[in-house]
């Protein structure tokens, strides 16, 4: 749009093309002032949380947080009121984001202590991606986000085919070692199956009975053999995914079969291929 154009705009559209454009020095120069003031104030709460920090400048930090969420407030406020369609902003990815924000400051005024979930601020900084164009980044991470879509039903089985695992060997651990050796109900002998069964071992719980430590040493094998599952799982269909699609088509000269989908000669022997 032509800058002689931008006068006769409305205020909401100005208003959009500064906090959603980055094409304009006005829109670029916005959103690294905010990239910032996003870095600036998670900083702030993380320094907030440093005790004796807390106690030589904390009324400095009181009024540090409060200054990037009334700041935050209004940003939030004019994306929606300049938003073509509010409904879309208010539940898109970023728009969560944005509110997610600001509550933890809101809150704090009712529940002590919900001022440092202010962290999540920490995740507007994906905006990063936008403001620089790294689409290459979008790309890859599109790739991940595709990749876990199709394999999320197999994780989802092996996952509950874990959880019934974990009941059934807390079970037995209940029966066989009993309260006396520290196993006192089914639900913390499963915490203990699960502790043992990921390779964690915080050792707060430990079986006595020589039975019970045979147990254990097979939950312990078997996490070793299943805990590659999901990885397996979801880097295949990554792969797959990333994989370019491919035309069954073969080489008439040297006989390859399968090329790009807009191939006109074959990338092994460079014969025209007949599509």
């Amino acid at each position: 749009m032509k800058t002689t154009h931008k006068k006769h705009l409305p205020f909401k559209e100005k208003i959009h093309i500064i906090i959603e454009g980055t094409d304009t020095p006005s829109g670029r120069f916005f959103d690294v002032l905010l990239l910032i003031a996003i870095a600036l104030s998670v900083v702030v709460v993380m320094l907030d949380s440093v005790l004796y920090l807390r106690l030589q400048y904390g009324r400095l930090f009181f009024y540090a947080e409060w200054f990037f969420t009334l700041l935050f407030t209004l940003e939030y406020l004019l994306r929606f009121y300049s938003a073509p369609s509010r409904k879309r902003y208010a539940f898109s990815f970023f728009g969560v984001v944005d509110l997610l924000a600001l509550l933890p400051s809101y809150l704090s005024l009712f529940f002590v202590g919900t001022q440092y979930l202010l962290v999540v601020r920490i995740l507007r900084i994906l905006r990063v991606f936008r403001v620089f164009r790294l689409k290459s980044y979008m790309q890859q991470a599109g790739f991940l986000a595709a990749a876990f879509k199709t394999s999320q039903h197999k994780i989802t089985v092996f996952f509950l085919s874990l959880l019934l695992l974990v009941t059934i060997f807390g079970s037995v651990l209940y029966v066989v070692e009993g309260p006396e050796n520290g196993f006192t109900s089914i639900p913390l002998s499963i915490y203990w199956a699960v502790v043992t069964l990921t390779t964690v071992g915080y050792g707060d719980m430990s079986p006595k009975t020589p039975i019970g430590q045979a147990i254990a040493s097979m939950v312990m094998i078997t996490g070793y053999a299943i805990i590659a599952v999901p990885t397996g799982i979801f880097t295949a269909e990554l792969t797959r995914t990333m994989r370019p699609q491919l035309h069954p088509v073969s080489c008439p000269n040297c006989g390859k079969f399968g090329h790009a989908s807009n191939a006109k000669f074959c990338d092994r022997c460079g014969h025209e291929l007949h599509i």
